[in-house]
C-alpha cells in the first residue's frame, strides 16, 4: 500500500480480508562483512523505529503469511523463518486501539470503527538473510529503514525491544539445531568464514579446531577439492553444506550443542 487511496480502502474494509487482532512482526537478521544486524523501519506518526510487520489474511495459512510479509519487505523468497514467541502481555498489546489512530498518524479521514479492538497479539518470527541482497521496500506507513547492529539496538516502538531480545536468544540457542549457516554463508565457504559467522552470532570465542571437527564428523559440511587463494602460501580448502544430511540430522536429533 503506497497511496493514500489504497490505505483509506484498507482502513475502511481491511477487516474483511485481514485478522485485525493478530500481526506478524518479524525480526530480520542480516549477516554481512562479519556483522550481525537487524532491519528496522521508521514509522510515520510514531517518532521512532520498529520492526517490519503486517496483518494475516483471514484464510491465509500462518507460515504463508510470514513468507509473504518477508518477501514484501525484503524482495527475497525462500528465506529461513523460525517462529519463536507470541507477544501479548505488554501494555501496548492490552490497550484499546481503533481506526482513529490511522487518522491521527497518517491524516486519513476515514470514519470507521471496524478496527476497534481491546488487545492485539503478535506472532514473532525471525528470518536470516544476507542483507547485501535485500531490497527493502517501505510503504505508506513507513518512511525510512536502517540495518542496526544487534549490539547497539536503540529504544524501539511498542514491545519490539522485547521481540528482538527473544529472537536473538532463540537464534543463539538453536544455532546448532537449525541450518542457520546454510542461509547466511555463500554456497562455498572456508572454515574460518563459518567459524567467524558462529562467533559473531553467539558473541563469544569458539575453539576453531573442535568447531570444524564436529561439523565435519556429523557430515553437515563437505570438504571440496577446490581451494581459494587468499595470499602467499594461503589457499584454504572450500566447504559446502550438505543440506540433505543436515535436514536428516535435524529429524534424527543428532545435532548437539558443543
Amino acid at each position: 500500500m503506497n497511496s493514500e487511496e489504497e490505505v483509506a480502502e484498507f482502513v475502511k474494509n481491511g477487516h474483511r480480508q485481514y485478522l485485525p487482532h493478530v500481526t506478524i512482526d518479524p525480526v530480520i537478521f542480516g549477516y554481512h562483512n562479519q556483522q550481525l544486524r537487524i532491519l528496522l523501519l521508521k514509522w510515520k506518526g510514531q517518532n521512532g523505529w520498529g520492526l517490519p510487520g503486517g496483518f494475516i489474511q483471514r484464510r491465509e495459512p500462518l507460515s504463508q503469511a510470514a513468507h509473504r510479509i518477508l518477501q514484501e519487505r525484503t524482495g527475497l523468497g525462500n528465506l529461513f523463518l523460525q517462529q519463536f514467541h507470541v507477544f501479548g502481555d505488554s501494555p501496548y498489546r492490552l490497550q484499546e486501539r481503533s481506526a482513529h489512530e490511522f487518522r491521527e498518524n497518517y491524516g486519513i479521514a476515514v470514519d470507521d470503527d471496524n478496527w476497534l479492538f481491546e488487545r492485539t497479539l503478535s506472532i514473532g518470527y525471525f528470518a536470516l538473510v544476507d542483507y547485501s541482497k535485500v531490497s527493502v521496500t517501505t510503504d505508506f506507513f513507513t518512511e525510512d529503514y536502517q540495518w542496526q547492529d544487534v549490539n547497539d539496538i536503540p529504544t524501539l516502538l511498542f514491545d519490539h525491544n522485547e521481540a528482538v531480545a527473544k529472537a536473538l536468544t532463540t537464534l543463539r540457542l538453536q544455532i546448532y539445531h537449525q541450518p542457520i549457516g546454510f542461509n547466511l554463508l555463500p554456497e562455498k565457504f572456508t572454515l574460518p568464514e563459518m567459524h567467524t559467522l558462529y562467533e559473531t552470532i553467539l558473541g563469544k570465542v569458539l575453539d576453531q579446531r573442535n568447531f570444524a571437527k564436529k561439523l565435519v564428523s556429523l557430515g553437515l559440511i563437505t570438504k571440496l577439492a577446490e581451494q581459494r587463494a587468499i595470499g602467499p602460501h594461503r589457499s584454504p580448502y572450500l566447504y559446502q553444506f550438505n543440506k540433505e544430511t543436515y535436514e536428516e540430522a535435524l529429524k534424527q536429533g543428532i545435532v548437539h550443542t558443543y
